[in-house]
């Protein structure tokens, strides 16, 4: 495993996070795995030197917290592991169960502690920008729960790149603690992020972790026709890949990915977060896996070194896309 920091802090994750949306309750989901089904994951992931592990409150209603944070404290140390989880989803259908003001920031991430079995979270995350929500109030909050040693870094996800440099810089004015990391949408058939989010993360130092690195399995080689053929999760992927993935030179792209990854006698997989691994910027994409061979992809693709020949010719028939993924 290799390892980096988070951006611009002296916080050390591994060049891969493991998402952990796949393990808690299938009730939530059909495709989730029960807990005794997951610890494997972890064992795996930690056993392969992972230390880096990314939730939500929202993943099955709090029971992936729940079973993350068990596994984390059965197969590895709690010192040296970063646990990340989000916050902003609905969590029941009362008032103040959902959003980014400042009640729901600090009760979810308290509801988070109890179920995580932690005293501090170390990566604490919006997982979409309210916008109904005065930007001071949200930050002015997220910068309490720093101050009162619950939570150790701030991270944010998929927004627009203005409101995320609007954010950091409100909360370089007013010196409370900043995003130090942000959760974008990220991939070989998505790079919209390049025109002005990834630019700004690097010259503010703030560290990239993808979602979605391998397109809902588009870029491993599932067939868009079969969505639901490969696993469990497949068939709930079905829903989101049109919507997603609808552009007119996807199937060129993955062709692409296709022909290197023939050339190198590797899966798909390997190839398509090799690539995410080397771009500027990147710090650890989310990889999310319901088989142990999955997870074993992802962790192989640390070792895969392109050529800039091979880059070019996955980049080569990308063109520009409508804006996906901010829901």
């Amino acid at each position: 495993m290799e390892y980096t920091t988070l951006g611009r802090t002296g916080l050390t994750v591994s060049r891969l996070a493991l998402g952990c949306m796949s393990y808690g309750d299938p009730s939530w989901r059909s495709w989730v795995l029960r807990d005794e089904e997951s610890q494997p994951f972890f064992q795996r992931a930690i056993e392969a030197g992972i230390n880096f592990f990314d939730t939500s409150d929202m993943y099955s209603v709090g029971v992936s917290e729940e079973v993350t944070g068990r596994a984390l404290r059965r197969y590895g140390n709690l010192d040296e592991l970063v646990i990340a989880t989000k916050v902003h989803f609905p969590l029941g259908t009362g008032p103040n169960m959902k959003g980014l003001g400042r009640k729901h920031i600090v009760q979810g991430c308290e509801a988070s502690l109890r179920r995580l079995g932690v005293e501090t979270i170390d990566l604490y995350q919006i997982h979409r920008l309210d916008r109904s929500v005065p930007m001071e109030e949200m930050l002015e909050a997220l910068d309490h729960l720093v101050r009162s040693g619950k939570v150790r870094y701030l991270g944010a996800s998929t927004m627009f790149g203005w409101e995320f440099a609007k954010a950091l810089y409100t909360s370089n004015a007013h010196g409370w603690a900043r995003f130090v990391s942000m959760q974008n949408h990220y991939n070989l058939l998505y790079r919209e992020e390049e025109r002005e989010m990834m630019p700004l993360c690097i010259s503010e130092g703030v560290g990239v972790i993808p979602w979605s690195p391998l397109a809902r399995g588009l870029l491993a080689g599932r067939p868009r026709a079969q969505a639901g053929g490969a696993t469990a999760r497949a068939s709930f992927d079905a829903s989101s890949v049109d919507y997603l993935y609808d552009h007119a030179t996807d199937d060129a792209v993955i062709a692409a990915v296709r022909g290197v990854a023939d050339q190198r006698g590797l899966p798909m997989a390997r190839i398509a977060l090799a690539w995410l691994l080397q771009k500027p910027g990147v710090t650890a994409p989310i990889v999310g896996a319901t088989k142990l061979s999955q997870l074993d992809d992802a962790i192989a693709a640390i070792d895969v070194k392109l050529t800039a020949e091979e880059c070019a010719a996955m980049e080569a028939p990308y063109l520009a896309h409508e804006v996906r993924g901010w829901v």
